[in-house]
């Protein structure tokens, strides 16, 4: 059964991103958040995002229109009846997510499917929260979603194979690379990424190097496309430091145990790009 009626929750910088691949790759979406101001801002993104394409000549404007028409705004959960992937994309808040995926439940049928954009919570734990657990299964799409190649397929303990083997098909047609991860805390990709931005925040935090040597170190000497602490800031502080305490909190390994410097921008409300300052300023 192919997965052509997609519904996405939460309109915010990774839902209105999902969004917008999938419905540039043809299929209908249908975008729900609790606001129609909310709505209107992953429109809004949505429409930019498309429109940078079209300037970079990767799609034509007749595309891009094409594409935000497949999309059907609403707050309206029962819009969700005709669906066939459901994919939560709420905030990184475990009993936010699970009251969504309960709402979720009562209205999809019993063929539909259920997914989490999540980058740490458990997804064992959160099917349990379902009826039918074997249909639920983990996205870990990556910041900016229309210009990431990866894509996490994350098994719970409940995860049947034909739910995984139609979300990797899925992942193909949207035009993603899937790699099938297990549960643990982080999954993979994070497991490995987030506690080296962690550790180059020690760093800074113990004053060896400024945060701009520590990124062009990093840039200069690995290659990255950018560095540790600018990412930090991309991804947002907040993010970063939830991901670090549900690894520390999962493994009971000090290793994982978020920097102080990290908490303290947090509690000062500099969490990156989103708020206009973290480790850089913007």
């Amino acid at each position: 059964m192919s997965l052509n009626r997609i519904g996405v929750i939460g309109a915010g910088t990774m839902g209105s991103g999902i969004a917008q691949v999938c419905a540039s790759a043809g299929l209908r979406v249908t975008l729900i958040d609790v606001s129609e101001s909310a709505l209107a801002r992953g429109m809004q993104a949505m429409d930019e995002g498309l429109q940078r394409l079209v300037r970079k000549g990767r799609i034509s404007e007749a595309r891009h229109q094409e594409a935000l028409a497949r999309v059907h705004t609403t707050t309206d959960y029962g819009c969700l009846a005709e669906t066939d992937l459901v994919i939560e994309a709420a905030t990184e808040n475990l009993e936010l997510k699970l009251r969504i995926l309960r709402q979720i439940e009562e209205v999809v049928s019993a063929e539909t499917l259920i997914a989490t954009n999540t980058s740490s919570l458990s997804i064992t734990q959160l099917a349990a929260v379902l009826r039918r657990p074997e249909r639920f299964i983990g996205l870990h799409f990556f910041n900016p979603v229309p210009a990431m190649q990866l894509l996490e397929l994350i098994r719970g303990l409940q995860t049947s194979s034909q739910t995984h083997a139609r979300v990797e098909t899925f992942a193909n047609v949207i035009g993603k690379t899937p790699i099938t991860v297990e549960n643990a805390p982080g999954f993979v990709v994070n497991r490995i990424l987030i506690p080296m931005i962690n550790e180059a925040v020690f760093v800074l935090q113990e004053g060896l190097a400024s945060a701009q040597d520590i990124d062009t170190g990093m840039q200069l000497g690995c290659n990255h496309p950018i560095g540790p602490l600018a990412l930090a800031d991309l991804i947002g502080l907040d993010t970063l430091l939830a991901i670090m305490q549900v690894l520390h909190e999962g493994f009971g390994d000090p290793k994982y145990r978020p920097a102080r410097l990290l908490k303290d921008l947090v509690a000062a409300g500099h969490l990156g790009r989103k708020s206009g300052r973290g480790f850089h300023s913007y």
